[in-house]
């Protein structure tokens, strides 16, 4: 294909109330992109929750919503 190319486009997405400028092309890879790593988080997309095993095959699309939720201690 000529001119194909690999690049990902930048997404703008709206990440725990701030947009946030991503390359990300899944959930899972915008988890990592912001540097939660392994941490152990909720998320949900577009106030849909987001199971861990479900994030790899949850691609995102421009202006999505995502919340990403660490727990809390104590009570």
């Amino acid at each position: 294909m000529a001119g194909a190319t690999t690049a990902t486009k930048a997404l703008s997405l709206v990440v725990n109330g701030q947009t946030t400028v991503s390359r990300a092309v899944t959930l899972a890879e915008l988890i990592s992109e912001l540097g939660y790593g392994e941490a152990k988080v909720a998320t949900a997309r577009n106030g849909e929750f987001v199971p861990r095993t479900a994030r790899h095959a949850t691609r995102l699309a421009p202006e999505d919503k995502i919340e990403i939720v660490s727990p809390r201690q104590g009570g």
